[in-house]
């Protein structure tokens, strides 16, 4: 059975392959797993066929093999440890999956919050005081990742899903006007976008994103 994954329609990300599914496509590709997608207008997402699917009425989703997943890195946990994207040795996935829950827990949340501040905040009286509190914080945890990634190119030994969620973390524009200064981060980035299955799963989005502008 072909798994499919529930994307936008038209993501608003303007064909950047910063939507959340863009990670669940990448581990897919990288694991060689045949995929279809489901696109999703933004009032599917509240239909309650979706709802069933994923109870917050996002994307991505996840159908395969009779399992249906919600949040993608809990699909691209699931992928990974399908599929080889994990250390075979117990102690390395234990690391890998302890990087894939800092990249979702740990920084994609500061990450994040510097980017409402930016953009839905901007002109709040309280966002000169508060931007640079939040920007002191993000660029505190890149700097601790800068630090743990030094003489390495992937988080936990070879390639996996944990670098899969921390690169798709650090792609968000909020974090990417940043890495200038962090020459590290910036390699490990291009080093994932670099990869065949990253171009690939970037070429599917970008063309549906163009095909649904008609």
């Amino acid at each position: 059975m072909t798994a499919i994954v529930s994307v936008f329609v038209a993501s608003p990300d303007g064909g950047r392959g910063l939507a959340r599914d863009m990670a669940v496509r990448w581990a897919l590709r990288e694991a060689g797993v045949a995929h279809d997608v489901r696109p999703l207008a933004f009032a599917d997402l509240k239909m309650p066929a979706h709802r069933a699917r994923q109870p917050f009425g996002q994307i991505p989703t996840l159908d395969s093999d009779g399992l249906t997943l919600f949040e993608s890195g809990a699909i691209v946990l699931h992928i990974a440890e399908r599929h080889g994207l994990l250390p075979a040795d117990a102690a390395g996935r234990a690391q890998a999956i302890s990087w894939m829950f800092a990249a979702v827990a740990t920084l994609e949340p500061v990450i994040v919050e510097r980017e409402v501040a930016l953009l839905l905040e901007g002109d709040q009286p309280w966002t000169p005081a508060r931007l640079p509190l939040i920007e002191a914080r993000l660029r505190q945890r890149l700097d601790d990742l800068a630090t743990a990634l030094a003489g390495r190119d992937w988080l936990a030994g070879g390639f996996s899903g944990a670098d899969i969620m921390m690169v798709s973390a650090l792609r968000r524009p909020a974090a990417q006007r940043l890495l200038g200064d962090w020459p590290t981060l910036a390699a490990y980035v291009a080093r994932g976008e670099a990869r065949q299955a990253f171009v690939a799963a970037f070429a599917d989005q970008h063309a549906r994103w163009q095909a649904a502008r008609g």
